[in-house]
């Protein structure tokens, strides 16, 4: 199967909510007022099961298909993210 045909199947399996979301995270800053009351408002979910299926498309081969740069720059952010509560929570030889 060609790559192109592949990234295509990929791409097709992503839902609607899925590519909503991969849309909104593109654009968030946007939208009126806090981001956790424009997720309620835009997909009925909590922040944190929004973050839940955020975290879950961010490993998605389909996602990275759909948006690679997105994808890559929330990896990015998220390695960020986990790097520093690492150095956070490791102990110091002071």
């Amino acid at each position: 199967m060609p790559a192109d045909h592949a990234a295509r199947a990929d791409e097709r399996s992503l839902s609607d909510r899925d590519v909503r979301i991969l849309k909104f995270e593109r654009s968030w800053w946007r939208h009126a007022g806090q981001k956790e009351s424009a997720i309620r408002k835009e997909f009925g979910l909590s922040s944190a099961r929004y973050y839940q299926v955020l975290s879950a498309l961010i490993d998605s081969p389909a996602a990275l298909a759909h948006d690679p740069m997105l994808i890559k720059r929330l990896q990015r952010m998220r390695d960020e993210r986990l790097a520093a509560r690492s150095a956070r929570l490791l102990p110091h030889d002071d």
